[in-house]
């Protein structure tokens, strides 16, 4: 068996206007993410992490933001098109730590729907897919509630 590991990081600015969306759910708070797709950070780590452990580069790449057929764009859909590119290279998902960054809203509730969401869409089992949510104690721009960033570290087998 072999074995690759990748780690991704995503960060995109709150704004007026737009959905929050993590981890394909819709999570109800007074401002969004603002990015070309719908600026899920955390499928958006997920998915470079992926791409990380075969060395493909990294999701833009493959979904360039000049590319209009991205905008507004589902990342669970995007995050399929990454599961099925390590597949035809013979490759899979062993498991998914991931970490969500954020002052607010409180995560912790909807952690497990998204979960269940990611799991889903990879085609694995939940108890493969780790996701924590912390704050960044009012530091910096994630701190300053600026934004919102995902770290996330994908094992593959093959």
């Amino acid at each position: 068996m072999s074995i690759r590991i990748g780690n991704g990081y995503d960060i995109h600015r709150l704004v007026e206007g737009r959905p929050l969306i993590l981890g394909g759910l819709k999570i109800a708070h007074t401002v969004g993410l603002l990015g070309h797709s719908d600026a899920d950070v955390l499928t958006h780590a997920i998915m470079d992490a992926m791409l990380g452990a075969l060395s493909l580069g990294d999701i833009g790449h493959y979904f360039p933001p000049s590319d209009p057929q991205w905008a507004g764009a589902n990342s669970l859909l995007l995050l399929a098109s990454v599961n099925q590119l390590i597949q035809e290279r013979g490759w899979q998902i062993e498991n998914i730590d991931s970490v969500i960054v954020a002052e607010r809203p409180k995560l912790k509730p909807h952690l497990p729907q998204m979960r269940e969401k990611i799991a889903k869409t990879l085609k694995i089992s939940p108890e493969q897919v780790s996701i924590k949510a912390t704050t960044n104690e009012q530091l910096g721009p994630v701190g300053r509630e600026e934004g919102i960033a995902a770290y996330a570290v994908a094992l593959l087998v093959s």
